[in-house]
């Protein structure tokens, strides 16, 4: 193997024949890697990543490295991706640079996808470079000749490291990363991204810890050569009124059609899978010329977005409108247009997507942002704003989850038997788990073996044994074969169906929106108000009702607004002279609501009360997220009720909440106490099936709940009832279970957002300013126009959408609308 900091001859050959130079941070990888150090790399999209981060092991294999010495067998290089279709687009990438030089390197992608026959060679004859994803490595580390396997590896990349790292998957990659150090102690971390907004976070979570202190200094930082700025521009009506309401920006097809046009392939980003279908169908409406577009999301079979995959790479399509299916390393460099529809939700989002086009440092990346609403204008600007001055955002990492620990756990019994005291040793080597002290490694072990307290007497759940040495062992070979079938750390989201207690089915709604409903809670759906009886199975059990029906936002599993980007637009709307670059409707829409009411600013929280067709609304501008802004609905309508404020519901964006009843809230304030988080919060979340929902998801992650079987899978409903039966189970008997914590972990943080909710009540504490008007104020008309229209597909109700966002807007304005409002001449207005 080569020495030194000089790249190999042929390496060097390689990359002046094709007229290129190695970037410094190519270079820099490549040092680091010879002085025996991890290291992140943080460059944008088209420096050169992904090739960084192989240099050293294409060095290691050039033939002047060798120098004539036998090619050496065994796994050298491990390449952890998010997607399986990034692993294989990055071996494509890797077999022209490998061939053209000569390199004697093997490179194999493994994933669920791969042949059993290929998979199981390559246990016993594994390929030099093998580019996978977490979960098929945590597989590959159970069984018995994963120390053989992994003895000779020598370096691990991991690429998008953004994209999982502070979720559940990247937990599942920590414990893998610690058990590899610990078969190959001198093996090398590399992480890769193009958007991070805290580095040291994530060398943080890539360091081997000791003792729980993260060695930073272990890992080094590498910043990538600055590209060219990119190009971002918003794309308004062309009579530049942006719409009051709504998201999918139909008003736009006609533009798009001819910005295709004009391109020679153009990205049309959507946040949702509905949102990718309808403008789909819009574009293809108004496409006379015929020009090849298509689609690609999730949902689509594999061999559909195989296709499309295809033609993209031939280029023979001149769009694709797509989801986040695509943000990630996909390199189709003639892509020359990126176009966002809807908001973009936060600027390391948006710039992973900018990325997408040219996919060349030294040109500009080229963005359209499409506003569907004027909410979403004033988020597109202040992402381009963040984007112009290279601030990135994101979200931030949080203790491991015990589900996925004892999952790993599980895994590490089924490749051998294990000392309890080295194990927990090298489980606390991840940052995300150098919390774990020996009680609740004492509990997750128990729960491994036994299931738990509750559930010891039933020999199903008994996995695991303990020796009196320490030394924990299988209790029956059997259970490494279940492991493996169940496995992961994805669970796919159910569908609930509604049903009368007869049996006559309405149709079908998303489990989220089921999982803020309780028994006698009311909700209008196929046009009738219902009453929910009762939460069974896979069913939501409803008898029509008489009273006015609440009305939760419907909108499923969203991407949320990154705190960066919500602070980035409170603190535009109270920047009164940066008005001045908005549209006149913008600009006015904000010096009326200015006139009429109040600003909401950073620090503060703005409450509005007013009257409006015979019932009381509040609106509470949080700006917090739709998570966060659902779950205080559902706090507030609760405090309401038990203070006779006759609540009739709720809908909520990521913005603000709009809540309503049949009598007016004089004094937000007792409504918006801290202690709601101590009691209300509590109970909701105890009573709700929030809780039965993430305990459904630790249980199947965990392996307490099996989906597949030897021959068959469990449907959806076959699972929730195991798991709503031991939940009730462990809720009545061991309240404490290791898996009732890691649900109320995830029912706290991802179900219902309750840090953003904290900070909610932590301004309305500071300084909470209550406006009561004598009716619609402008900015409420956004949030205002959605009641009765939430649980419909994105998209479908623009046209009337607008119609009564024009008739709120005149009832905000009045008839008494001022010429200027920040004219002091005009004499209507005050004083």
């Amino acid at each position: 193997m080569t020495g030194g900091n000089h790249l190999p001859p042929e390496i060097e050959g390689w990359f002046a024949g094709r007229g290129w130079r190695l970037r410094d941070h190519q270079r820099a990888m490549y040092r680091a890697a010879r002085s025996g150090r991890h290291a992140l790399l943080v460059a944008d999209t088209g420096a050169g990543k992904t090739l960084a981060g192989f240099l050293p092991t294409l060095a290691d294999f050039a033939p002047s490295a060798l120098a004539g010495e036998p090619v050496p067998d065994g796994l050298h290089t491990l390449y952890i991706s998010p997607l399986k279709a990034l692993a294989h687009d990055v071996q494509r990438n890797l077999l022209t640079p490998v061939e053209e030089m000569g390199l004697p390197l093997r490179i194999e992608t493994r994933s669920g996808d791969t042949p059993t026959d290929r998979k199981k060679r390559q246990r016993s004859r594994p390929p030099h470079v093998l580019l996978t994803t977490p979960e098929s490595l945590s597989l590959l580390l159970s069984y018995e000749d994963s120390f053989a396997l992994f003895s000779t590896l020598k370096r691990v990349v991991v690429d998008e490291v953004h994209a999982f790292a502070t979720g559940k998957r990247g937990d599942l990659l920590a414990l893998c990363l610690a058990r590899l150090q610990t078969i190959a102690p001198a093996m090398q971390r590399v992480a890769l991204s193009a958007t991070l907004a805290d580095p040291d976070a994530f060398r943080r979570w890539l360091a081997p810890h000791d003792g729980g202190d993260g060695d930073l200094d272990s890992v080094e930082l590498v910043q990538g050569e600055k590209g060219a700025p990119p190009e971002v521009e918003i794309l308004l009506p062309k009579d530049e009124r942006v719409p009051w309401g709504g998201h999918a920006a139909i008003w736009a097809v006609p533009q798009l059609i001819d910005i295709i046009a004009r391109n020679r392939t153009t990205l049309v980003f959507t946040n949702t899978r509905f949102l990718a279908e309808f403008i789909f169908q819009k574009l293809w409406e108004a496409n006379d010329a015929n020009l090849p577009i298509g689609i690609h999301h999730g949902s689509l079979s594999k061999e559909a977005r195989r296709k499309v995959e295809g033609a993209m790479a031939r280029g023979d399509l001149r769009a694709l409108v797509c989801t986040a299916s695509l943000d990630l390393g996909v390199d189709w460099g003639d892509v020359d247009c990126v176009i966002q529809m809807g908001a973009p939700k936060g600027s390391s989002r948006l710039l992973q997507r900018i990325g997408r086009a040219n996919h060349r440092l030294d040109l500009p990346s080229r963005a359209i942002l499409v506003p569907g609403n004027r909410f979403e204008f004033l988020e597109a600007m202040a992402a381009k704003d963040a984007v112009d001055q290279g601030q990135r955002d994101g979200e931030g990492f949080r203790p491991g989850g015990l589900d996925v620990l004892a999952q790993h756990v599980m895994a590490c019994a089924c490749a051998a038997p294990f000392d309890e005291v080295e194990l927990l040793r090298e489980v606390r080597q991840c940052a995300a788990y150098a919390w774990v002290g020996e009680e609740e490694w004492r509990r997750v072990l128990h729960f491994v073996a036994t299931g738990g307290y509750a559930l010891e007497a039933y020999d199903k759940f008994r996995r695991i044994v303990r020796d009196p040495s320490g030394t924990w062992r299988l209790t029956h070979p059997e259970h490494a074969q279940r492991h493996r079938m169940n496995a992961g750390i994805i669970v796919d989201a159910e569908m609930l169906d509604v049903r009368f207690r007869n049996g006559r089915s309405l149709g079908r709604v998303e489990e989220y929106f089921a999982s803020t409903l309780s028994p006698g809670d009311t909700f209008t759906f196929a046009g009738m108000a219902l009453e929910v009886e009762q939460l069974r199975d896979m069913e939501l059990i409803v008898r029509a009702a008489k009273k006015a029906a609440a009305i939760p936002s419907y909108m499923g599993q969203r991407m949320p607004l990154t705190t960066h980007l919500a602070g980035r637009v409170q603190a535009m709307l109270a920047d009164r002279a940066g008005w001045a670059r908005f549209p006149d409707d913008v600009r006015e829409w904000l010096e009326m609501q200015d006139w009429r009411s109040e600003m909401p600013g950073p620090g503060k929280l703005l409450v509005e009360s007013f009257p409006h067709e015979k019932l009381h609304y509040t609106v509470y501008y949080t700006f917090e997220g739709w998570n966060a802004n659902q779950s205080l609905g559902m706090l507030i309508t609760r405090r309401m009720e038990e203070r006779g404020l006759q609540p009739g519901g709720f809908v909520a964006n990521d913005y603000s909440l709009g809540v309503w009843g049949l009598r007016p809230v004089a004094d937000p304030a007792p409504l918006l106490s801290p202690d709601i988080l101590a009691h209300e919060f509590v109970d909701w979340v105890q009573d709700s099936y929030l809780l039965r929902r993430a305990f459904r998801e630790v249980a199947v992650i965990s392996g307490l709940v099996e989906r597949q079987h030897p021959g068959k899978r469990k449907t959806g409903k076959q699972v929730t009832f195991s798991t709503d039966l031991i939940y009730d189970v462990l809720r009545k008997y061991e309240p404490d279970h290791v898996l009732i914590e890691a649900a109320w972990a995830d029912a706290r943080t991802r179900l219902t957002d309750v840090g953003r909710l904290a900070g909610v009540l932590e301004r309305a504490a500071g300084e909470l300013v209550h406006v009561e008007l004598d009716r619609v104020s402008p900015l409420a008309v956004p949030v205002m126009v959605m009641i009765g229209r939430e649980s419909l597909p994105q998209g479908s109700v623009d046209d009337a959408l607008l119609m009564e966002a024009e008739h709120l807007a005149e009832a905000a304005m009045g008839p008494d609308l001022p010429r200027d409002p920040l004219d002091p001449d005009d004499e209507h207005l005050p004083g």
